[in-house]
């Protein structure tokens, strides 16, 4: 049974900790980051990208597979499964199609219109019990092929969308999607504790969790972050393991080519990562 996000980042801003967003691009990236969050008995948050759900031939296939998962598996922990950076169409799809979080990325509308779009969602997913993230102030990064160079949002404006009821909220503080170049400035704590002054009780959330060391994302975490988003590690550990699978010409012996044997060293190295994440956020043994 798949739950809003409300209550696990609720839990997590007041208790001081951040429950890990890991995407999913098919079937052994679902099932290694769920069992890993059994295991650790962590609550989790499924994203998946408009692109991923293309991928996976829709929405309403991810929503089937997800939740006949979370049922096979026997998982007890609470499992959100999210839209990450939802367009406005995306959103209403993902509603339709059984996700049971929705982010609606409007950071490229003018603040006005963002606003318009963000209260129309907000009303839609309070009546289903569906979260809401919103972002102000675009991530910087490859997103959807728009590169920015990792903007941090007014929290002026952040505090116009807070009180619009959304669930979370995405602030740009200096954060990028993908791998950080070599004269990456750090995050802004300044801007993050600007925000959190302005916003209260609402959880944060850091986007292009890959990559920022330790010490920052615990002290994100101490100023209000209660939800870290991982992707391009994850898609790293993936990689790595399977070029070492196919080096050492193990798809070579016996049935090593047979997909289930390729992929496993790969879908190990997904558990290790996310395994990794969650002790560093602080939400292990919380579901």
């Amino acid at each position: 049974m798949l739950v809003s996000a409300k209550e696990m980042l609720t839990k997590a801003k007041a208790g001081k900790y951040a429950v890990g967003q890991f995407n999913i691009n098919n079937l052994e990236w679902t099932k290694s980051i769920l069992l890993t969050a059994e295991e650790l008995k962590s609550p989790v948050i499924l994203g998946v990208s408009e692109g991923a759900g293309k991928y996976m031939t829709g929405y309403k296939t991810v929503s089937a597979m997800v939740s006949a998962m979370v049922e096979e598996l026997g998982i007890t922990v609470p499992v959100a499964l999210h839209l990450d950076h939802g367009s406005y169409e995306g959103a209403k799809a993902c509603i339709e199609a059984g996700f049971s979080s929705i982010m609606f990325d409007g950071s490229h509308y003018p603040i006005d219109e963002n606003i318009a779009k963000t209260k129309e969602l907000v009303a839609i997913c309070e009546e289903k019990g569906i979260s809401l993230e919103a972002e102000v102030g675009s991530i910087g990064g490859e997103e959807d092929g728009v590169v920015g160079k990792g903007e941090c949002a007014d929290p002026d404006e952040c505090k116009m969308v807070a009180d619009l009821g959304v669930t979370m909220l995405a602030a740009g503080i200096g954060n990028i999607h993908g791998k950080y170049p070599e004269n990456w400035e750090g995050l802004s704590f300044e801007t993050l504790d600007a925000i959190q002054a302005k916003t209260g009780d609402m959880p944060l959330v850091l986007h292009g969790g890959t990559g920022i060391p330790e010490d920052m994302i615990k002290k994100a975490i101490s100023l209000g972050v209660a939800k870290i988003n991982v992707n391009t590690e994850c898609q790293l550990a993936f990689q790595e393991a399977t070029r070492k699978y196919i080096e050492d010409g193990k798809d070579l012996e016996g049935k090593g080519f047979d997909p289930r044997k390729l992929l496993a060293p790969g879908a190990e190295a997904i558990k290790a990562t996310v395994k990794e994440k969650m002790e560093l956020f602080g939400s292990v043994g919380k579901a």
